[in-house]
């Protein structure tokens, strides 16, 4: 790409493209290639002039070389589009801007006023149609206060209030229109950013690539809780589907070769391998739109009582304008009262507010799912974690072997790594991955392989049982024992690690030793989150008591459950919520599904099971577990901001009525003010909520 360096200073550039005509389109792909690379911070691109400003870190002319090195129309970085739908909403909505100004102009400058009065008269049936529309109805509606006002102004002549009126009305209309789409349209693009990623197959191997890079044709490998993230047609494998959220259907279906896979549905069983039916960026946005939609149904109740609030004031406002009028016996300041309503403010600012908040959740990677769930997240004073995976990192290690009944590490390892490879789990995959590293080889040795959720696994090697997994599932589910005169290595075993069982007819053969090591930050997003107000913090997990409590020690819980099952945790949230308390729940696995769905709010961890994830009402992303603060910060202040902007709407209108009353501010005025008012406070509503101290104690947080 060819361009002229117009101004330059320290970290920011701005160019000017030569030689190539910006199309909108164009100008989408540029920007998005731009912001795509880690060495600009932000690129904006202005399709008008044909102008790109970039603010870049690191050296110059590594930025001069992104911007040399692109090329236009390539279709490979159509990919990278996250909307095309922005830039054609800012365009649409400022030319719909400009030929409203322009036409009032044009209207008071030039047509004579005959013509104008006319053509006032015309535009005003739209309004009075409304309005005579809801009286019909039965229903008192702020369009029965805008016909009012404008009709009565045509009949008493005044045909400049009613012009004045009804272009404030169309201007704060538009601006309300504009503004919420693109708050909706911010949230949406941020969210899609948030990249999916899936395994393909490719030449013998599985290449972990964004969703967006995959292609219909392409071969993707989904395993036992993975979400299915495209529709495409089984190429090899089994699995057992939950196709719950397309069929609302609770049993899960068997997909073998040739059956047909539908986007959005869980892997609950087995794993198999599938040929993509679409490009994996296509749709994206318009499904992500979809489900912001959706989530607005879910309004927190503090919403819900102001625009409850904002319909029961309009028939005060009619009284007052009656009152006024009977009073005052002066039809001006009567429509002074008609042209406020409380309307407008809190229906427009309080969903701004909360799209707002979930864009600003966005930014830090964490997904809501509605306003309720921030508003549930601002009263919790429960927070429950499971271990594994959210406390700890999931990524693992086997650290010792520990055979038992004459055996040996090597064969203990070689058999529990021939079991754990058909079920892909952080637990599985440490296992697998230690005998690599030994060069332990494991063929196939066994009978088909039975899968127990939070249990274990079970199998048969000739004419034995063998199974492995936790301590209830081995010694208390299966009665298997500690071999005679070995009960002493037995508890010696190092309590600060989480142990995996492997039995064989009924007696203890291995323990296999697992370091899991705790999130360096845990203990202290505890300590903040207390300080927030959470009074009660709890880990249930399926480990051992001992295990379990030095784990609980480190990050300093207050209460700490061992060896439960997925039951057993929404027990505990069902028990506390009926005592009273706000309950959260974390988690990443497909056993923690039931408590997530059972607590007030449940939040799932980005990297963990995709059933988890869909049935969550919140998804932070894996980084760091300072989101929750960042979570737990942004939804206190939101439950804020709906009250400010609710004690606001109602003072400064209630203001503007009591002066149109008594003669201070004529009609126009009191509209104009109401309408700028508005537009004020939605666009308030629009800022974030956390402050530049807040977000750099969180970024501190986040990297140490």
């Amino acid at each position: 790409m060819k361009c002229t360096i117009l101004h330059e200073g320290k970290g920011r550039m701005r160019v000017h493209v030569e030689k190539v005509r910006m199309t909108l389109h164009r100008a989408d792909v540029l920007e998005a290639y731009l912001n795509h690379h880690d060495a600009i911070v932000h690129a904006a691109v202005y399709e008008r002039t044909g102008d790109v400003v970039i603010t870049y870190t690191g050296k110059r002319t590594a930025a001069i070389a992104i911007l040399a090195g692109y090329k236009f129309d390539v279709a490979e970085y159509d990919a990278l589009v996250t909307s095309a739908d922005s830039r054609r909403l800012n365009r649409e909505y400022q030319d719909k801007m400009f030929d409203l100004v322009a036409g009032r102009c044009l209207r008071k400058l030039f047509l004579p006023a005959p013509l104008d009065a006319a053509y006032t008269a015309f535009r005003s049936i739209r309004f009075l149609w409304k309005g005579v529309r809801c009286v019909l109805s039965r229903r008192l509606e702020v369009e029965v206060l805008d016909a009012l006002s404008i009709g009565v102004s045509l009949l008493r002549g005044d045909f400049g209030t009613a012009g004045s009126v009804m272009f404030l009305l169309n201007l704060g209309s538009l601006l309300e229109e504009w503004t919420r789409k693109k708050s909706l349209d911010d949230l949406a693009r941020s969210m899609a950013l948030n990249v999916d990623k899936v395994w393909v197959r490719s030449q013998g191997t599985e290449v972990l690539v964004p969703l967006t890079k995959v292609r219909s044709g392409d071969e993707v490998v989904v395993r036992s809780g993975n979400m299915i993230p495209l529709d495409g047609t089984v190429l090899e494998g089994e699995a057992m589907v939950n196709q719950a959220a397309l069929t609302g259907e609770a049993m899960p279906v068997r997909k073998a070769e040739g059956s047909t896979l539908y986007a959005g549905t869980v892997v609950e069983e087995g794993e198999c391998v599938f040929i993509a039916k679409a490009e994996g960026g296509s749709n994206r946005y318009d499904k992500i739109v979809a489900m912001i939609e959706e989530s607005e149904k879910l309004k927190s109740s503090t919403e819900n009582r102001a625009l409850v609030l904002a319909d029961k004031l309009v028939p005060w406002c009619l009284g007052a304008t009656v009152v006024t009028y009977l009073l005052t016996r002066n039809a001006t300041r009567a429509i002074s009262c008609l042209m406020v309503d409380f309307s407008c403010a809190l229906k427009l600012s309080m969903p701004l507010a909360v799209l707002s908040a979930m864009r600003e959740c966005g930014s830090y990677h964490i997904t809501v799912k509605g306003g309720k769930y921030l508003e549930a997240l601002s009263q919790a004073d429960t927070i429950v974690f499971d271990k594994t995976g959210t406390l700890t990192r999931a990524t693992p290690q086997v650290v010792e072997v520990v055979p038992f009944s004459g055996c040996n590490e090597r064969e203990v390892l070689q058999l529990a790594a021939c079991l754990e490879e058909h079920f892909p789990h952080s637990m599985a995959n440490a296992v697998v991955r230690a005998a690599k590293e030994r060069g332990i080889s494991h063929e196939e040795m066994h009978s088909e392989v039975e899968y127990i959720v939070a249990h274990g696994i079970a199998s048969r090697v000739g004419s034995e049982r063998v199974v492995i997994g936790s301590h209830h599932f081995v010694f208390e589910d299966e009665h298997c024992t500690v071999p005679a005169g070995e009960m002493d290595k037995f508890n010696d075993l190092d309590p600060q690690y989480s142990h995996l069982y492997m039995a064989a007819s009924g007696q203890l053969v291995g323990v296999i030793c697992i370091a899991d090591p705790l999130r360096p930050e845990a203990a202290h997003v505890l300590r903040q989150l207390r300080k927030l107000g959470i009074s009660n913090t709890v880990m249930m997990t399926g480990d051992s008591d001992r295990t379990a409590a030095a784990i609980a020690k480190q990050v300093g819980v207050n209460q700490y459950f061992a060896e439960v099952l997925p039951e057993d945790k929404a027990s505990f949230v069902q028990k506390a919520k009926a005592e009273g308390h706000t309950v959260v729940m974390i988690g990443d696995g497909i056993n923690d599904s039931p408590a997530l769905s059972a607590a007030d709010v449940g939040i799932a961890i980005s990297d963990g099971a995709a059933i988890a994830r869909e049935i969550a009402d919140i998804t932070v992303a894996a980084d760091s577990l300072a989101q929750l603060v960042t979570l737990r910060k942004i939804s206190m202040e939101l439950m804020k901001r709906i009250r400010s902007n609710y004690r606001f709407v109602i003072g400064f209108n209630g203001t503007l009525i009591g002066l149109g009353a008594f003669g201070i501010l004529p009609p126009a005025t009191s509209a104009l003010l109401h309408n700028v008012s508005t537009i004020g406070i939605s666009l308030r509503s629009m800022t974030n909520l956390l402050s530049d101290l807040d977000r750099a104690e969180l970024k501190a947080m986040i990297e140490s």
